[in-house]
């Protein structure tokens, strides 16, 4: 087995990206105060063509030299958006028939490993603040919350790593 290199690897130019059919899954960053887990967001959703990427509150917009360091370009390809008030745009995608999904542990929530995902919807995934989660009225107005199941100590995942393992899950099913 031999490792590819970088020219082998097929990859899209920007423009390519831009035109081609993204995910129907939307991220949506609830007051992500790290630069460089928005920039590893970034890069994450570039990798799985993911529709668009929402900053929201005091989440940092690009362009900044911190983001950049970890989204190494995805920020000029990968459609994002800010808008100031999380449930404004929980809201109004709701009422885009896009079907809210909070990240968090939470009562009821339902185990990552559970979910069942329908190709016939479009997603808007929620990813909080990395000390005090998705706010809760974010939560209370969901559709669903799920929770990574973990059986560490800890109990927590970096957003970035929690981004990365539900983005493929939900893009796993979505493409199978």
């Amino acid at each position: 087995m031999r490792k590819l290199k970088n020219a082998e690897l097929d990859r899209k130019t920007v423009e390519e990206f831009k035109n081609a059919s993204k995910t129907p899954i939307i991220v949506i960053l609830d007051n992500v105060r790290s630069l460089n887990n928005i920039g590893s967001v970034f890069r994450t959703s570039d990798a799985f063509l993911i529709e668009k990427i929402y900053l929201c509150g005091i989440t940092a917009t690009p362009p900044h030299k911190d983001i950049r360091k970890t989204a190494l370009g995805a920020t000029d390809n990968v459609a994002w958006e800010y808008v100031d008030d999380t449930l404004n745009l929980i809201k109004k995608l709701k009422n885009e028939d896009v079907e809210i999904i909070s990240i968090e542990q939470a009562e009821n929530s339902t185990s990552l490993e559970k979910v069942k995902v329908c190709q016939a919807k479009r997603y808007a995934l929620v990813f909080g603040n990395e000390v005090k989660g998705v706010a809760q009225e974010v939560v209370s107005l969901s559709n669903e919350v799920i929770e990574i199941p973990q059986l560490g100590v800890k109990h927590s995942l970096n957003i970035a790593v929690s981004v990365g393992v539900c983005l493929w899950e939900f893009f796993k099913q979505l493409r199978s």
